[in-house]
C-alpha cells in the first residue's frame, strides 16, 4: 500500500479512469452487438442505424483516449464491411 500522499492521489485517480474507461468500452461492445444483431436477422435499415450510432461510440472512445486510433479504425472498418456486405 502507499505511504506518500501523492501516490495514494495516484491510486484514487487511476480507480476513477479505470470506472470511466470500462463505462466507455461496455458501450461500445453493445453498439457492436446491437449491430450484429440487426445483421443476423437481415435487416439493412436497422443495420446501417446501428452501424452509425456504433461508428460514432467507437470515434468517442479513440479521441478519450480508451482505444488506440487504429484499434478504433480497424472495429468501424469491420463493422461497416460486414453490413455493406449484407
Amino acid at each position: 500500500m502507499a505511504n506518500i500522499k501523492s501516490a495514494k492521489k495516484r491510486i484514487l485517480v487511476i480507480e476513477t479512469k479505470t470506472l470511466r474507461n470500462k463505462a466507455i468500452k461496455s458501450k461500445v461492445k453493445t453498439m457492436i452487438k446491437k449491430v450484429d444483431a440487426a445483421i443476423e436477422e437481415g435487416n439493412k435499415d436497422a443495420a446501417q442505424a446501428a452501424l452509425k450510432v456504433a461508428t460514432s461510440e467507437i470515434s468517442k472512445a479513440a479521441s478519450k483516449g480508451v482505444y488506440h486510433k487504429n484499434t478504433a479504425s480497424r472495429k468501424i472498418s469491420r463493422l461497416s464491411t460486414a453490413v455493406s456486405n449484407m
